[in-house]
């Protein structure tokens, strides 16, 4: 079992050492569970199980040109 100490600052942050990081392969954006297990706090990684994603993405023929033009027109849209 890898272990490591961090500080907690003064808005309640700290860093995550790079020791147990690089072993669970974090990676930004990655969300972590927060427990507290009778005196403990116990954190977990959520990462999504990538064979989740399976027959999630449509493929087949399609025109890139028009694809393009269909996600620039939908942005486009959410930002005014």
């Amino acid at each position: 079992m890898k272990s490591a100490k961090s500080v907690v600052t003064s808005k309640f942050q700290t860093t995550i050492p790079k020791i147990i990081r690089e072993n669970l392969k974090l990676s930004v954006s990655d969300t972590l569970n927060w427990e507290v297990e009778n005196d403990k706090i116990v954190v977990r990684t959520n990462k999504k199980n990538f064979l989740a994603y399976k027959n999630t993405i449509i493929t087949g023929p399609g025109d890139i040109e028009d694809d393009i033009a269909l996600a620039r027109k939908l942005r486009a849209e959410k930002y005014r």
